[in-house]
């Protein structure tokens, strides 16, 4: 093992170590149940569970049982989480002061993976400066140099399809949404690395919910599942440390356009607003935007692609936009997927002092969310919410805070242009190619944080 090895080694045993104690590793203040919201009272286990491995039965059953507002309570120390159904409660826990909202301390389960200096882990200054320097990577003249090679890599990826084939479209959708990551994100042309990097990442992507519910637990990072998952993160850190090490070397760096290093560039210069980024703030960066863009694109997608393929009209609208250019039909179709299909099922925020949401006084420490799963199924956002109809955002978009995939406020998703754009380039790739037609029917289940097609979406393509 060389030196550069032990330093990476180090970097992620402190990670997992630091990481696994969201609240630095004291047991947060109890929070005055009497004043909560109704949920169930079952244990925190039990609740934890049912959110997170079961929520496309649990979540609708609370909402049924206990109203627009309810109560889990979550493993470790059964801290609640307060869900929210509601728009007009999206929009104050959106609009609520990030000084007394934090995003940070809500999403501290994927600290061991993302790392705390990740954009969805950080709050207040340190997350503004982290936003700051990403937000030029991600503006619209920097997609519109994104977009050539994501439609060259699903042109590639679509040529190698045969036509009368049936297939899973998540397992090609994950291929190919991982290779835009990979090229287009992280900028890695060497195949060798591709290579290498292509099953550490899928490790880490397809990570289980009970991994990283017991993250509070530190011991058993060196146990069955949980120390090959520490052991998979070391090596990726490797080729993502290394990646960073050369690509600041590289002579080409400033001509570049890769989101690597526009990150690298950022910062740098006498009229800088903000010191530049560090390796390990590059790599917890990275490691987000691989998290937060891959896997929930691919769904998105595999979604879609069932849904065009289960509709003989649906098809022909779909395959005459990408014949013709029609690229806002396009977008409609994948952002009515994404309501129909929740890939994420709640956004989340922690109480740093006591607040007030939905005319209820809540304690600090409490955690309060959205519910993306009851909001985009509330017939009162949407008519008719279980019947896929594109039109709903053409020429307009629905009401606000009642399409929330991204999230809302400051916190919003930084890559949502970035996955629309990619979205609908593949799909254009794809249809202008192939007719879809869906093979069997389809439901969610959950995968890590996020939600897929359980039998992968399958479809039958046939040639234009």
């Amino acid at each position: 093992m060389t030196a550069t090895d032990d330093r990476v080694t180090a970097l992620t045993e402190e990670r997992f170590e630091r990481m696994s104690r969201p609240f630095g590793g004291e047991v947060p203040p109890p929070v005055d149940r009497s004043v909560l919201p109704p949920g169930p009272k079952w244990p925190a286990l039990a609740q934890s569970a049912g959110l997170l491995r079961f929520r496309h039965r649990f979540v609708p059953w609370a909402h049924r049982k206990y109203g627009d507002v309810f109560t889990v309570r979550m493993i470790p120390h059964g801290r609640p989480l307060v869900m929210f159904t509601r728009p007009e409660h999206a929009k104050e826990i959106f609009a609520g002061d990030p000084e007394i909202f934090h995003a940070g301390k809500g999403n501290a389960i994927l600290g061991p993976i993302m790392g705390e200096h990740s954009l969805l882990l950080q709050d207040s200054r340190e997350h503004k400066r982290a936003r700051k320097l990403l937000m030029p990577a991600f503006n619209g003249q920097a997609l519109r140099t994104y977009e050539s090679l994501v439609t060259e890599l699903a042109r590639a990826e679509v040529a190698r399809w045969q036509p009368g084939s049936e297939f899973r479209a998540l397992d090609r959708m994950n291929a190919l949404t991982l290779e835009v990551i990979l090229r287009v994100v992280f900028g890695v042309t060497d195949e060798q690395r591709l290579a290498e990097l292509r099953p550490r990442v899928r490790k880490t992507v397809d990570v289980n919910p009970a991994i990283l519910l017991a993250w509070g637990w530190p011991s058993l990072k060196k146990v069955g599942p949980w120390k090959r998952t520490v052991q998979n993160q070391r090596e990726l850190d490797r080729l993502m440390y290394a990646e960073i090490t050369e690509r600041r070397q590289a002579p080409d760096l400033a001509e570049r356009t890769d989101v690597l290093s526009r990150l690298i560039r950022e910062g740098q210069g006498d009229d800088a607003q903000y010191p530049p980024l560090a390796d390990e703030e590059l790599r917890d960066q990275l490691v987000t935007l691989l998290l937060a863009g891959h896997e929930t694109t691919a769904s998105a997608l595999a979604w879609t692609l069932h849904e065009i393929g289960r509709d003989e009209e649906q098809l022909r609208r779909a395959r005459e936009a990408a014949t013709n250019g029609d690229d806002a039909w396009l977008e409609a179709v994948l952002k009515e997927s994404m309501r129909l299909h929740p890939v994420i099922a709640m956004v989340v925020r922690t109480l740093m002092k006591p607040a007030t949401v939905g005319g209820l006084d809540l304690p600090a420490g409490t955690t309060v969310g959205p519910s993306i799963l009851i909001t985009h199924s509330r017939p009162d956002n949407h008519q008719d919410p279980q019947t896929f109809r594109p039109e709903r955002f053409m020429g307009q978009n629905p009401p606000t805070n009642t399409w929330i995939p991204f999230g809302g406020g400051v916190r919003r998703c930084i890559g949502a242009g970035f996955s629309l754009m990619e979205g609908v380039a593949i799909l254009r790739a794809v249809l202008s190619a192939y007719d879809v037609h869906a093979v069997g029917d389809e439901e969610p289940r959950v995968r890590n944080i996020t939600s897929v097609p359980r039998r992968g979406a399958r479809i039958r393509v046939t040639a234009r």
